[in-house]
Protein backbone atom coordinates (compact mmCIF):
# COMPACT_ATOMS: atom_id res chain seq x y z
CA UNK A 1 0.00 0.00 0.00
CA UNK A 2 1.19 3.08 -0.80
CA UNK A 3 1.09 6.31 1.26
CA UNK A 4 -1.43 8.09 -0.93
CA UNK A 5 -4.00 4.87 -0.76
CA UNK A 6 -3.20 5.03 2.92
CA UNK A 7 -4.62 8.41 3.67
CA UNK A 8 -7.39 7.74 1.11
CA UNK A 9 -8.14 4.61 3.10
CA UNK A 10 -7.75 5.15 6.69
CA UNK A 11 -10.81 5.01 8.42
CA UNK A 12 -11.50 4.93 11.90
CA UNK A 13 -12.02 1.33 13.28
CA UNK A 14 -13.90 0.92 16.66
CA UNK A 15 -14.43 -2.22 16.88
CA UNK A 16 -11.84 -4.84 17.23
CA UNK A 17 -11.89 -9.03 16.70
CA UNK A 18 -10.29 -10.84 19.82
CA UNK A 19 -7.16 -11.63 18.50
CA UNK A 20 -3.47 -10.54 19.84
CA UNK A 21 -1.46 -8.46 16.98
CA UNK A 22 1.97 -10.08 16.28
CA UNK A 23 5.29 -8.71 17.94
CA UNK A 24 6.45 -7.97 14.88
CA UNK A 25 3.55 -5.46 14.13
CA UNK A 26 3.80 -4.10 17.43
CA UNK A 27 7.47 -3.41 16.74
CA UNK A 28 6.57 -1.67 13.23
CA UNK A 29 3.83 0.75 14.57
CA UNK A 30 6.00 1.81 17.25
CA UNK A 31 8.94 2.13 15.11
CA UNK A 32 6.75 4.31 12.83
CA UNK A 33 5.88 6.50 15.96
CA UNK A 34 9.32 6.42 16.76
CA UNK A 35 10.92 7.53 14.01
CA UNK A 36 8.28 10.94 13.12
CA UNK A 37 9.26 14.32 12.48
CA UNK A 38 9.09 16.57 15.32
CA UNK A 39 10.48 19.92 15.82
CA UNK A 40 14.28 20.35 16.00
CA UNK A 41 14.52 16.70 15.94
CA UNK A 42 13.48 17.06 20.16
CA UNK A 43 11.36 13.73 19.77
CA UNK A 44 9.73 14.63 23.01
CA UNK A 45 7.09 12.00 23.15
CA UNK A 46 7.74 8.44 25.05
CA UNK A 47 4.75 5.35 24.47
CA UNK A 48 3.10 3.35 26.80
CA UNK A 49 1.57 -0.06 25.17
CA UNK A 50 -0.89 -1.57 27.19
CA UNK A 51 -2.08 -4.74 26.49
CA UNK A 52 -3.58 -6.08 29.58
CA UNK A 53 -7.46 -6.55 29.16
CA UNK A 54 -8.00 -5.00 32.65
CA UNK A 55 -5.45 -2.23 31.96
CA UNK A 56 -7.29 -1.62 28.72
CA UNK A 57 -10.93 -1.86 30.11
CA UNK A 58 -9.44 1.25 32.75
CA UNK A 59 -7.78 2.96 30.14
CA UNK A 60 -11.17 3.04 28.17
CA UNK A 61 -12.62 4.72 31.14
CA UNK A 62 -10.67 7.76 30.88
CA UNK A 63 -12.09 9.47 27.89
CA UNK A 64 -15.62 10.46 26.77
CA UNK A 65 -15.37 8.31 23.56
CA UNK A 66 -12.69 6.12 24.58
CA UNK A 67 -15.14 2.77 24.70
CA UNK A 68 -13.10 1.23 22.12
CA UNK A 69 -10.03 0.61 23.67
CA UNK A 70 -11.20 -1.70 26.04
CA UNK A 71 -11.84 -4.64 23.36
CA UNK A 72 -8.43 -3.32 21.57
CA UNK A 73 -5.51 -5.67 21.35
CA UNK A 74 -3.36 -2.74 22.26
CA UNK A 75 -3.47 0.62 23.52
CA UNK A 76 -0.53 3.28 23.05
CA UNK A 77 -0.73 6.19 25.49
CA UNK A 78 1.57 8.91 24.20
CA UNK A 79 3.08 10.99 26.74
CA UNK A 80 5.08 14.44 26.53
CA UNK A 81 6.25 17.68 28.11
CA UNK A 82 3.33 19.79 29.07
CA UNK A 83 1.97 21.38 26.05
CA UNK A 84 3.08 25.26 27.45
CA UNK A 85 6.85 24.24 27.43
CA UNK A 86 6.63 24.41 23.49
CA UNK A 87 3.61 25.03 21.34
CA UNK A 88 4.99 22.42 18.43
CA UNK A 89 4.81 19.77 21.29
CA UNK A 90 1.26 18.82 20.49
CA UNK A 91 1.72 18.69 17.06
CA UNK A 92 5.12 16.55 17.52
CA UNK A 93 2.62 14.03 19.08
CA UNK A 94 -0.06 13.78 16.74
CA UNK A 95 2.46 13.21 14.23
CA UNK A 96 3.88 10.43 15.51
CA UNK A 97 0.07 8.95 16.33
CA UNK A 98 -0.67 9.34 12.54
CA UNK A 99 2.75 7.63 11.62
CA UNK A 100 1.82 4.85 14.00
CA UNK A 101 -2.06 4.83 12.55
CA UNK A 102 -0.70 4.24 9.06
CA UNK A 103 1.65 1.76 9.85
CA UNK A 104 -0.81 -0.10 11.28
CA UNK A 105 -3.09 0.34 8.60
CA UNK A 106 -0.49 -1.05 6.36
CA UNK A 107 -0.37 -4.00 8.09
CA UNK A 108 -3.89 -4.20 8.25
CA UNK A 109 -4.37 -3.09 12.07
CA UNK A 110 -6.98 -0.56 13.08
CA UNK A 111 -6.74 1.91 15.30
CA UNK A 112 -8.73 4.85 16.60
CA UNK A 113 -7.79 7.79 18.98
CA UNK A 114 -9.09 8.54 22.04
CA UNK A 115 -8.62 11.65 24.20
CA UNK A 116 -8.03 11.23 28.14
CA UNK A 117 -10.01 13.63 29.77
CA UNK A 118 -8.82 11.99 32.72
CA UNK A 119 -5.19 12.86 33.22
CA UNK A 120 -4.66 11.86 36.91
CA UNK A 121 -6.15 8.44 36.76
CA UNK A 122 -4.39 7.75 33.68
CA UNK A 123 -0.92 8.67 35.64
CA UNK A 124 -2.05 6.51 38.13
CA UNK A 125 -2.63 3.46 36.28
CA UNK A 126 0.03 3.68 34.35
CA UNK A 127 2.91 4.73 36.60
CA UNK A 128 4.54 8.09 34.45
CA UNK A 129 6.34 10.67 36.01
CA UNK A 130 4.85 14.29 36.83
CA UNK A 131 7.00 16.11 34.01
CA UNK A 132 4.59 14.24 31.11
CA UNK A 133 1.46 14.30 30.70
CA UNK A 134 -0.65 12.36 28.55
CA UNK A 135 -3.69 13.81 26.26
CA UNK A 136 -4.12 10.82 23.54
CA UNK A 137 -4.27 7.05 23.41
CA UNK A 138 -4.64 5.55 20.16
CA UNK A 139 -6.78 1.90 20.48
CA UNK A 140 -5.29 -0.59 17.82
CA UNK A 141 -6.38 -3.96 16.63
CA UNK A 142 -7.79 -6.19 14.15
CA UNK A 143 -11.08 -4.59 12.40
CA UNK A 144 -14.18 -6.35 13.23
CA UNK A 145 -15.24 -7.64 9.41
CA UNK A 146 -18.36 -4.67 9.96
CA UNK A 147 -16.00 -2.06 10.40
CA UNK A 148 -14.09 -2.74 7.18
CA UNK A 149 -16.84 -3.85 4.80
CA UNK A 150 -17.54 -1.21 2.06
CA UNK A 151 -19.66 1.53 3.56
CA UNK A 152 -21.93 3.98 1.25
CA UNK A 153 -20.68 7.97 1.65
CA UNK A 154 -21.02 9.93 5.15
CA UNK A 155 -23.75 11.81 4.94
CA UNK A 156 -21.26 14.51 6.14
CA UNK A 157 -18.51 13.57 3.66
CA UNK A 158 -15.07 15.54 2.75
CA UNK A 159 -15.08 19.30 2.66
CA UNK A 160 -14.64 20.09 -0.67
CA UNK A 161 -10.56 21.01 -2.04
CA UNK A 162 -11.86 24.57 -2.79
CA UNK A 163 -13.28 24.82 0.59
CA UNK A 164 -9.98 24.54 2.68
CA UNK A 165 -7.01 25.08 0.26
CA UNK A 166 -6.58 29.20 -0.20
CA UNK A 167 -4.00 30.74 -1.92
CA UNK A 168 -1.67 33.36 -1.35
CA UNK A 169 -4.33 34.93 0.72
CA UNK A 170 -7.41 33.79 2.86
CA UNK A 171 -10.40 33.51 0.53
CA UNK A 172 -13.75 32.35 1.44
CA UNK A 173 -15.44 31.36 -1.22
CA UNK A 174 -13.63 32.19 -4.10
Amino acid sequence: MNVNEAIRSKRAVRTFIDEPLTAGAIDAILNAGRLAQSAKNTQPWQFIVVQEKGALEEMSKLGHFAGHIANAAMAVAILAPPPSDRFSILFDAGQAAAYMQLAAWELGIGSCLATIYQPEEARSLLGFPENLHVHIAISFGVPHPDEIKPRPPSKAGRKKYDEVVHWEKWAPGA
